[in-house]
C-alpha cells in the first residue's frame, strides 16, 4: 500500500462499478473478499428514509458465524472525501471502520462503512437490483448472490434521480440499463 491509494471494503450499492465511479473515478477493483463474522442488513439512519434510494439502505453489523461478501476497490486518497461524502459521515449517518477481510491471499485491512443508529427497513427493489448487479459483476460466490435475490424489498416503483444518473453511466458499459427495472 502507498501513501496515495487506500483500499475500500464496499458490500451495498457500491458493489456495482458504475454506482461507486459516478463520484470516485479513480476506484479499480482490487479483489473480492469475505468480511467474518458480520452479517448485511437494511435499515435507515435514525428511522429517516433515504431519499436517494426510498427505502432502507445495506449496513453491516456483528454477527458471529456470518459472513459478508464485497468487493475490496482500491481508490486515490483524493476520493477520500468523496467517499464520506456519498456515505453522509458528516451528517453523522455512517461512520467509517477498519475492518479485516479474508481474500485468496493475504488478510487485508480495509476502509468499510457502519450505519449509526440504524432503524432496520426493507430496501427499494432498485437499491437491491444495482447490488445483485455489483455482486454478478464482480464474481461474488453463486449461493451468496442467490442470498443476495431473495432479500425482500419494500416494493417502490417511483423514480429514484440516483437510477437515472446510473443508467447514463451504465450506458457507456456493457451492462444494459433496462436491467435497473423492478421485476
Amino acid at each position: 500500500m502507498d501513501k496515495h491509494t487506500f483500499l475500500y471494503f464496499a458490500y451495498g450499492s457500491n458493489l456495482l462499478k458504475e454506482r461507486l465511479q459516478l463520484k470516485n473515478p479513480s476506484a479499480t477493483v482490487h479483489c473480492v473478499a469475505r468480511l467474518k463474522d458480520y452479517k448485511l442488513v437494511f435499515g435507515n439512519h435514525q428511522g429517516l428514509p433515504s431519499a436517494r434510494w426510498h427505502g432502507g439502505v445495506a449496513t453491516i453489523e456483528h454477527s458471529p458465524g456470518d459472513e459478508v461478501w464485497g468487493v475490496v476497490w482500491r481508490m486515490n486518497v483524493a476520493d477520500l472525501e468523496s467517499l464520506d461524502r456519498q456515505e453522509s459521515v458528516k451528517l453523522g449517518a455512517y461512520s467509517p471502520a477498519e475492518v479485516s477481510v479474508s481474500t485468496r491471499g493475504p488478510e487485508l485491512s480495509c476502509r468499510t462503512y457502519i450505519m449509526n443508529s440504524c432503524v432496520y427497513a426493507p430496501p427499494s427493489p432498485q437499491y437491491l437490483k444495482v447490488i445483485v448487479m455489483g455482486a454478478e459483476q464482480n464474481g461474488l460466490p453463486m449461493d451468496y448472490q442467490e442470498k443476495l435475490k431473495a432479500i425482500e424489498t419494500n416494493k417502490y416503483e417511483g423514480p429514484l434521480s440516483v437510477m437515472e444518473e446510473l443508467d447514463r453511466a451504465l450506458r457507456t458499459s456493457e451492462i444494459s440499463p433496462t436491467q435497473f427495472l423492478p421485476s
